[in-house]
């Protein structure tokens, strides 16, 4: 098989959507799938024609199955290790009201949760041309950390990028706890993605080009930060790059800052400039927002075609 372009680790999990607006109190319509960051990110880069793969843990269980199964479906390379002792996690998400969106989480001691650095195959991560990982593995569980501290390391040993989204969850621990573990990533990192809020995670003190100056003392090269339909601005060295959002009809915003990465990166590996990258993010974020799930509305090279010539309904710009 081709090496990917690009490798990816981390949970995905099952999901459990309510169909109808309203608390799950009374919820009557529910609908499976499945949802992580890192596979959402995979799916969409494979959507725009970039070869990828994606390692992760699941259970024995259905639920596993329907994991890896999807994702396969998409054109990802899955490195899928079953784990006999531990379930596949669980999330799931309702819709209080029209304009907003709750996710529950049920995935301690889940299998993804015990994902560790023995299980990166030898040279997969050397062939690759990219390395993404985001902020939610290493707060996962000690294994999980090592996972991804590994990863990174053996990216940077021979010379392949790395890219970081820092992706933070409170649920998985307090900002004290979670800012020196994903500052130490970020710092390990050619590519940090993230909001205004998530830097200050990485350093309390500092607004975000302060910190994009922080992160690039530390040898990273590009720092994005991602301010929804406000658009995204690049710090890449001692230049910034600023792009505009797009005003849509939001039917449910999970999942879109994975898209944004998805498009970010898809246009730096086929070359293209900062600014056309941030105009191909913000469209691919903003698209995945147009229908519910968390990655189903990716777009793929030619929905985004028509997206961006005016053709795509329901979009106002």
């Amino acid at each position: 098989m081709t090496a990917p372009s690009v490798v990816t680790l981390g949970e995905t999990m099952a999901l459990v959507r309510a169909t109808e607006i309203g608390s799950l109190r009374h919820a009557h319509g529910l609908a499976l799938g499945i949802g992580g960051a890192e596979t959402n990110v995979a799916i969409g880069l494979s959507r725009l024609g970039v070869a990828v793969s994606w390692l992760g843990r699941v259970g024995d269980d259905s639920l596993g199955e329907r994991v890896a199964r999807e994702i396969r479906a998409e054109g990802v390379d899955v490195r899928v290790v079953v784990d006999a002792d531990a379930p596949t996690g669980l999330m799931v998400k309702e819709r209080p009201s029209a304009s907003s969106t709750a996710v529950h989480y049920y995935r301690a001691g889940s299998a993804g949760s015990r994902v560790s650095g023995s299980d990166l195959p030898d040279g997969w991560i050397e062939r690759a041309a990219l390395l993404h990982v985001t902020g939610i593995t290493p707060l996962l569980s000690s294994t999980a950390q090592d996972a991804v501290l590994t990863a990174v390391a053996r990216a940077r040993s021979v010379g392949v990028p790395v890219s970081f989204d820092i992706n933070y969850r409170s649920a998985l621990a307090p900002a004290a706890v979670a800012g020196p573990i994903l500052r130490e990533i970020a710092e390990r990192a050619d590519i940090v993605f993230g909001g205004e809020d998530e830097f200050s995670i990485l350093y309390p003190d500092a607004a975000p080009p302060e910190a994009a100056a922080l992160l690039r003392d530390a040898g990273c090269t590009t720092v994005v930060l991602k301010r929804g339909p406000a658009g995204a601005t690049a710090f890449v060295r001692d230049a910034a790059f600023e792009a505009p959002g797009f005003t849509i009809d939001a039917i449910d915003t999970v999942g879109a800052g994975d898209a944004f990465v998805s498009g970010y990166l898809s246009a730096l590996l086929e070359g293209l400039d900062v600014d056309a990258a941030l105009h191909r993010a913000n469209a691919c974020g903003a698209m995945a927002c147009l229908t519910a799930g968390d990655w189903e509305a990716a777009p793929t090279r030619r929905d985004l075609e028509r997206f961006l010539d005016g053709d795509a309904d329901p979009v106002r710009r």
